[in-house]
């Protein structure tokens, strides 16, 4: 019960406290940080916003200027007066709670020698203005700071009103902070959840990375699990397979078994941490080089157009290598199905001294863009991490002329690519 009361929110445990600190943040704390403006959509326009809004403000300087100076004020406290209406305005942009404290002064102090049939004693760019001030301050601070913003707006509004027109007044003030607290809420939800949207991207990028690095590890216990089991198995048959053999070196023979049962025992424990709980086991023998053709037939028979250039020593590249080749190739290809429909597809596999080259390149599509274009598929994510995987390079990226192409390299040793 302790630590729930001590997290709870500030104004809840120490409303007096809360209100306090934003009653000091309204009247001398420090300003919130500037919105971007509207005008910034437009590149083009944005250039000319801040002439055009002095060239505005001078404007509005002089007509002030004209009307303090109707109310036969003297000529300094008219041009007083006419720097305090405008003031609000210039900083209005970037200082917005600044704008309105400078608002706040003016209405207290531009009183002076008003029409006695006139409803306020200010003048009509000082209103407009202050109404301006408002809706802008409620849309940017938070609701503590907009409270105390209303309340002290109703000072010179109650004071210096006539009481025919307070009521339409005060109506006119809490209708703008209600609306501009709206819109900073609406502004306050779009942007949570575009973050929101953002980080679910990455997170299910990321996934999407583990969940193929998952699947590799299993693929990769399947192949060497194979190995090791021969290895196993002939070093428990080679007594018998060789006669008469020596006493150390059946001992021998029986602790390369049992080093090849172990291995495979650690690589099922670790194995059943990394599958899933829904993967069941995969009995299935792995495809590899071997198999290409065969693919590529049935991609045929599918309607796409491929070509198939894959020299026959290539099929004797190691396991594992063979296995990210096929699977690269086989995304490869459902990628070209998907993103290019009617484009013809051309699969190369080149066997090197060190590294087996893929090559996956399609061109430009002659049917419009699949329902599956637009999905977030992750096939670039886990070509990349197979060859990365391997110790290899991987690259893939459209071409001129509308077609798109898939490298990768994949290296292996001299020994193993003979073997």
């Amino acid at each position: 019960m302790t630590g729930a009361t001590r997290t709870l929110p500030l104004m809840e445990k120490h409303p007096v406290r809360a209100a306090w600190q934003a009653l000091r943040r309204t009247v001398a704390g420090p300003d919130f940080p500037p919105a971007r403006l509207p005008v910034q959509r437009w590149p083009r326009l944005a250039r000319y916003a801040r002439p055009a809004g002095l060239l505005a403000v001078v404007g509005l300087f002089a007509a002030t200027l004209a009307w303090e100076t109707d109310r036969r004020l003297p000529g300094v406290v008219a041009i007083l007066f006419a720097a305090l209406t405008v003031a609000p305005l210039l900083a209005l942009p970037r200082r917005p709670l600044l704008a309105w404290r400078l608002t706040i002064v003016a209405l207290l102090t531009c009183t002076f020698n008003a029409p006695p049939g006139q409803a306020w004693p200010w003048n009509p760019v000082l209103v407009l203005g202050s109404l301006l001030v408002l809706a802008v301050v409620a849309a940017r601070v938070d609701r503590p700071v907009l409270v105390w913003v209303g309340l002290i707006t109703m000072v010179p509004v109650l004071d210096l009103v006539r009481p025919s027109h307070r009521a339409g007044v005060v109506v006119l003030v809490v209708a703008l902070l209600v609306l501009g607290d709206l819109v900073r809420g609406n502004r306050a939800g779009r942007r949570a959840l575009a973050e929101q949207t953002e980080l679910s991207e990455r997170e299910k990028e990321r996934r999407a990375v583990l969940e193929e690095r998952t699947r590799i590890a299993r693929e990769m216990h399947d192949v060497v699990a194979h190995h090791m089991s021969m290895i196993a198995v002939q070093a428990e048959t080679a007594p018998y397979r060789l006669g008469d053999l020596p006493e150390p070196a059946r001992a021998e023979f029986a602790a390369v078994a049992g080093s090849a049962r172990e291995a495979l025992t650690d690589m099922r424990r670790l194995l059943g941490v990394l599958r899933s709980e829904t993967a069941g086991p995969e009995t299935a023998p792995q495809p590899g080089l071997t198999d290409l053709p065969a693919m590529v037939e049935a991609a045929r028979r599918a309607g796409l157009a491929v070509t198939l250039d894959s020299p026959a020593p290539a099929a004797r590249t190691p396991t594992p290598v063979g296995l990210a080749a096929y699977r690269i190739v086989q995304e490869g290809l459902a990628n070209a199905a998907r993103h290019a429909a009617g484009a013809a597809v051309r699969v190369t596999v080149r066997p090197g001294p060190h590294a087996l080259a893929v090559r996956v390149e399609n061109t430009a599509g002659t049917g419009g863009p699949t329902v599956a274009e637009r999905g977030a598929g992750h096939g670039l994510t886990g070509m990349r991490e197979r060859a990365l995987a391997l110790g290899g390079t991987f690259a893939a990226g459209p071409v001129p002329g509308g077609g798109y192409t898939v490298v990768a390299e994949l290296p292996y040793d001299t020994e193993g690519a003979g073997g």
